[in-house]
C-alpha cells in the first residue's frame, strides 16, 4: 500500500482525499462524512485534527 499523503485533487487541504487514496474509499463520501461530524461535533475537535493533518501529512508530489 501507498504511504499517506495529502491529495493532488484538493477541495480544502486533500486530507479527506489523501485518505479516501490511501484506503480505497470514494473521495465524496469521505468528505461528506467527515463535513457532517464536524458540523454535529461543533467544529472544534475535528477542525483542530483537519488543521493538523493538513501540517503534519506530506504533499502528493513530496
Amino acid at each position: 500500500m501507498d504511504k499517506l499523503h495529502r491529495s493532488r485533487d484538493k477541495v480544502l487541504a486533500g486530507v479527506c482525499g489523501g485518505f479516501a487514496e490511501r484506503y480505497g474509499w470514494d473521495k465524496a463520501i469521505v468528505r461528506i462524512i467527515y463535513a457532517t461530524a464536524m458540523v454535529f461535533t461543533g467544529f472544534f475537535p475535528l477542525g483542530l485534527i483537519y488543521i493538523v493533518a493538513a501540517i503534519v501529512m506530506p504533499g502528493a508530489d513530496d
